[in-house]
């Protein structure tokens, strides 16, 4: 199946980006799914700063198996294990990218353009689509500061429109957002970047509480593993965090959770849970991070990608033992095959 490489063109006069639908979808659904996809959100990280060797922008398709290197000088689509590039398209074609993303595994790319020298339309936003194909779940920061609103496109019709469901998420803005694979659970942090809170899309309920640290931090991606069993996040701090979902236990808590009755403010505190395991990458290097492979039914593993071009595999067990298991430069791979 040849490559399509372009699905986000120049804005059309409502200004929602031009899209190209290819696959054996309704052409709705890919108006909806291309609105969602060209929006800075889950999983992905967009440079503010000089970018390093060039990467403006990194982001995992929907199931992680791939991520798509956007840069100054084009763009690369990698596979996450084994490691290696699957294609590139050079700057001559596309110009300087802001933000790449791919469609599943598909040969349908959203290309937005950003950097010194764009081609297409740059635009930004924060939102994120359910990776399930049964479920076109979307969510986006509501109007009031701090809240979430999903709404189900599969019921949206043209010419219609319908209240979204609303989540009261946080006393700040909100700043990162992800669906787990099915769409049963969105998680969000706000600016502050302390908590991440997790609720349930169909009750609206507070499900729980993840503390990634008391100093303000920016964070860069939340992720779900395939399973909803673990979550793991990036922040600017320099460290990726893993949380244990389906066995909370596993998380650490405050030593002063032993202590008994406390007051309301260190009450949040203690009741937060903390990662069961955390490593580092270079704080300088932000980075998106995922799920990997199960090695076997007690370790797991999660992949960590930064802008410097570096490629991080951390394994961990349930216990919150924590060891590099592979570690490469992916901007060091080539592939002479153009898509």
């Amino acid at each position: 199946m040849p490559w399509r490489s372009v699905l986000c063109s120049p804005r059309s006069p409502g200004g929602t980006p031009r899209s190209l639908s290819l696959l054996q979808r309704p052409r709705s659904w890919f108006r909806k799914t291309a609105a969602a996809l060209s929006s800075e959100g889950k999983q992905s990280w967009t440079m503010t700063q000089q970018p390093l060797r060039g990467v403006t922008s990194l982001r995992f398709n929907q199931d992680q198996s791939c991520f798509c290197c956007a840069m100054e000088t084009g763009v690369r689509i990698y596979n996450v294990e084994p490691l290696m590039e699957k294609g590139h398209l050079d700057h001559e074609q596309v110009g300087s990218m802001g933000l790449v993303e791919m469609l599943h595994r598909s040969n349908l790319l959203a290309l937005v353009g950003g950097g010194s020298s764009p081609k297409f339309s740059e635009i930004s936003g924060l939102c994120d689509l359910c990776p399930s194909l049964e479920k076109q779940l979307l969510v986006f920061p509501g109007h009031k500061c701090g809240s979430l609103q999903l709404v189900d496109l599969a019921s949206t019709k043209p010419g219609t429109s319908s209240a979204p469901f609303t989540i009261n998420a946080h006393q700040s803005d909100v700043a990162c957002v992800s669906l787990n694979q099915p769409g049963t659970v969105v998680a969000s942090a706000s600016q502050k970047g302390t908590l991440i809170r997790l609720f349930d899309t169909q009750s609206k309920e507070k499900l729980v509480e993840l503390r990634r640290g008391t100093d303000p931090a920016t964070l860069y991606c939340i992720n779900f593993s395939h399973d909803s069993s673990f979550l793991c996040a990036s922040s600017d701090k320099g460290t990726v965090h893993i949380f244990a979902l389906k066995d909370t236990r596993l998380n650490r808590r405050s030593a002063l959770a032993r202590v008994g009755k406390v007051g309301p403010m260190i009450g949040q505190y203690v009741d937060s849970q903390w990662s069961l395991a955390s490593f580092t990458v270079p704080a300088e290097s932000a980075c998106i991070c995922a799920f990997g492979r199960n090695t076997s039914k007690n370790v797991n593993s999660v992949i960590a990608i930064c802008v410097d071009g570096t490629f991080h595999k951390y394994v961990f067990t349930p216990d919150g033992n924590c060891n590099r298991e592979a570690f490469d430069v992916y901007l060091d791979i080539c592939d002479d095959d153009d898509f």
